[in-house]
């Protein structure tokens, strides 16, 4: 743990990286992607008790990626854990978030479009959200939704038509379904090319977040960093990752 280096300038927002909130079990697979909801809850009080402000990603782009002390909680993929444990925590600290949501997400194991031996089926038998979680979830206030296509494929063994079929058409199902305007985008597994880029552009998107880690220093909208807040970490390693980007030396 790198706990002595010096943090990245709070003026560069803060884009944190969620997928399930839930507690890990021993024989669950994806822990990483697991983070307890007693451990997000002291993660949420310390960023309310030390000031940081949260914002959705259509906020961040108001403000031109800059700001002090802002941080933007992002949720990718639409586990139902996030309605049962991420909300009900939020709504106690009145944190706002975007959730990167797949629109054909159901009895899904996206898994194996990354790596063929990943076909656990872990991720498919995962609850996912239902429409009507998603639509509580925005009337909340607290969430705003982003596109992360419509069967979270792998875009770098997907031909061109597919593509636009899986950025656009996420976009326009997302906006007829729930009467919002979807603004963002997340690339599926942070995997991503310029034309990819190209066309989220041309779908009318504001911006598209990576897998990459780290904090952004001069941001580019279609490629930008996040903070990956993992499960196996400990809180010591999530107070230094919001210091410097990462839990160790890079």
């Amino acid at each position: 743990y790198a706990w002595w280096k010096r943090p990245i300038s709070y003026q560069h927002p803060r884009i944190l990286m969620y997928h399930m909130i839930s507690k890990a079990q021993p024989h669950h697979k994806y822990k990483g992607l697991r983070v307890a909801p007693t451990m997000f809850e002291r993660q949420l009080k310390l960023l309310r008790e030390t000031g940081w402000e949260f914002v959705t990603m259509s906020q961040l782009a108001e403000r031109n990626w800059q700001g002090n002390k802002l941080v933007a909680l992002t949720f990718d993929d639409g586990f139902a854990d996030n309605y049962h444990h991420a909300l009900p925590v939020m709504k106690k600290y009145q944190a706002c978030g975007t959730l990167f949501l797949v629109t054909d997400r159901h009895n899904r194991d996206w898994s194996v479009s990354k790596k063929a031996h990943h076909d656990s089926g872990e991720l498919a038998s995962e609850d996912k959200l239902t429409d009507a979680q998603v639509l509580e979830m925005i009337r909340s206030g607290l969430f705003e939704i982003g596109g992360h296509t419509v069967t979270h494929c792998n875009l770098a063994n997907t031909g061109l038509m597919a593509k636009q079929q899986e950025i656009v058409g996420c976009k326009e199902q997302l906006e007829n379904n729930f009467s919002i305007q979807v603004s963002s985008f997340a690339y599926p597994f942070g995997i991503y090319g310029e034309e990819d880029t190209n066309i989220v552009k041309e779908a009318g998107y504001i911006s598209a977040t990576t897998t990459d880690e780290g904090i952004d220093i001069a941001p580019d909208p279609w490629r930008l960093k996040r903070i990956k807040i993992s499960g196996k970490d400990n809180f010591l390693a999530f107070k230094i990752r919001i210091k410097t980007g990462f839990r160790g030396y890079i």
